[in-house]
């Protein structure tokens, strides 16, 4: 898709505030799907489980059916609110910090079990100028991060609290190289960086030296 020029500050706190509210439908139906149409037709949008287990979706079809689908089916009463955002109108991009909460309560603490860790979203925003998208502010690449060990930690005393949903249940045992958008490292669709971090179009510190081998340093 065609993208435009630079986006104003005021057009892209318009954008934000438009997804935080479909973020808010989502949650109200456990449906994620409806997030689709915030991304562009070629919108990329990643995360890592492993060093070697990375999640990419390539185009609207592929966040829709697997990012916002597959993945996040079961997950009915959570809920991901943003406890900080910070926008950079010169780059278009938005980062976004939340926290994962499971709307599932903890008898012993009273209190809902929670992802512990810093987790969030990162996205490049551009306004479309062909096709049925033109002149809209999309998402053309999103990547997520989370604590992993935190997010298998939580889960694991849900189940031991016999917490679990049989449709949690269900999305808990989702997981794996076979599952559509699962990818080994060398085999990913787009790269973990963003596509243009990883071009070096916003690159702020030069690469440090190659350190020399060790018979080369001492000698």
């Amino acid at each position: 898709m065609g993208v435009s020029g630079e986006l104003s500050r005021a057009e892209i706190e318009e954008f934000w505030a438009g997804w935080l509210e479909v973020n808010r439908e989502a949650e109200r139906t456990g449906d994620w799907r409806v997030l689709a149409d915030s991304y562009a037709e070629d919108a990329n949008y990643g995360w890592m489980y492993s060093h070697d287990e990375h999640f990419m979706a390539v185009g609207r079809d592929q966040i829709r059916d697997w990012a916002i689908g597959i993945e996040m089916d079961g997950f009915d009463g959570w809920h991901y609110d943003y406890v900080c955002t910070m926008i950079d109108e010169q780059k278009s991009m938005v980062l976004g910090f939340w926290k994962q909460r499971s709307g599932i309560v903890d008898d012993a603490t009273g209190s809902e079990y929670e992802i512990l860790g810093i987790g969030g979203s990162w996205f490049g925003v551009e306004r479309q100028t062909s096709g049925a998208d033109a002149g809209q502010i999309k998402i053309a690449w999103q990547r997520d991060w989370f604590d992993m060990p935190s997010t298998t930690h939580t889960f694991m005393q849900i189940l031991g609290a016999n917490k679990a949903s049989d449709t949690l249940l269900k999305r808990m045992s989702v997981f794996g190289h076979e599952v559509p958008g699962h990818y080994h490292y060398d085999d990913l669709p787009s790269t973990v960086w963003p596509p243009p971090v990883e071009r070096g179009d916003y690159v702020t510190q030069s690469p440090a030296p190659s350190v020399a081998p060790a018979e080369e340093a001492t000698a």
